[in-house]
């Protein structure tokens, strides 16, 4: 009985490889990057007034995006952020954060525009997800201060981790059932799947993502470092990979996020974070 599941298990993975000899292709990597709206001029508009400090001029053109005003006012009023009160106007929303965090914030939002209505791959939804990306930013936030480093584009450089997250989604979705039948046999994440069958892994698409709305190239630097397998040869791009890395795994290791199972979706590449782990996670237990 026992052979007999594994040659049906056999035979399943050769009908796979037979009907989808390559289940994705660079072509449907294209097609994804090509479908990508390019950022809407009241989010450049935003992002131009914050990167120049104008915080005023920011609130102004942003309130004119409803749906940016409306997941700002969802985003900062997460517990985690630590408000007492309802913070509900853009410009009051800015000023309690500031030009770095409210940059981020917009980051944030950005990602949020690829994010599917329905999510099929993950057991996700909008509230989870926004979730997702305060309890980043939040962290990312208390890693920089402990690392005392400030520079906007840094902090705004975990806004991109999420969208790893999305390309995943929307590059698999329609062959759960072949990803789970190959999982199930070989336990390989999505990220090794893609870079073995095209080349190029989901931290090299969210780099076009970067790209494609303008980000600051520091960001996909640091993006590419965090994936634990592409070491920047710029030594401060690497440390701060190694804490992004951390921070994911430590992120999705949480229970409501692995009931979403987020936490396989790529490899933790425990040698590469081995000399900070100590480290990480005393600054995880400061309040």
């Amino acid at each position: 009985m026992v052979l007999d599941n594994f040659y049906m298990i056999v035979a399943k993975i050769i009908h796979i490889n037979i009907k989808y000899p390559i289940m994705i292709t660079r072509k449907t990597i294209e097609n994804f990057i090509q479908k990508i709206p390019p950022a809407p001029k009241a989010l450049k508009e935003t992002l131009i007034h914050l990167n120049t400090g104008n915080l005023v001029k920011a609130a102004t053109v942003a309130k004119e995006d409803k749906a940016l005003s409306t997941y700002l006012k969802v985003l900062v009023n997460k517990p985690i952020y630590g408000f007492k009160n309802e913070v509900s106007e853009v410009s009051q929303i800015f000023g309690i954060l500031g030009v770095e965090r409210s940059l981020q914030a917009v980051y944030n939002y950005m990602m949020t525009l690829l994010s599917p209505s329905k999510w099929q791959l993950f057991k996700l939804n909008r509230i989870i997800f926004y979730n997702l990306q305060a309890d980043l930013s939040v962290n990312w936030e208390k890693i920089l201060k402990y690392l005392d480093i400030q520079d906007k584009d840094i902090l705004s450089s975990i806004s991109l981790l999420p969208a790893s997250i999305i390309v995943s989604e929307a590059l698999f979705c329609e062959k759960k059932a072949d990803i789970d039948l190959l999982r199930s046999v070989n336990e390989i994440d999505l990220n090794t799947i893609l870079q073995r069958l095209c080349g190029v892994d989901l931290f090299d698409i969210c780099q076009q993502i970067a790209q494609k709305w303008e980000m600051p190239q520091s960001i996909s630097d640091i993006l590419q470092s965090a994936s634990g397998l592409k070491a920047s040869k710029d030594n401060e791009i690497n440390i701060l990979g190694k804490w992004m890395h951390l921070l994911l795994f430590y992120t999705l290791s949480q229970p409501k996020y692995i009931e979403a199972e987020l936490n396989d979706f790529i490899d933790f590449q425990i040698d590469y974070v081995g000399d900070i782990y100590e480290e990480f996670s005393k600054v995880m237990e400061i309040s």
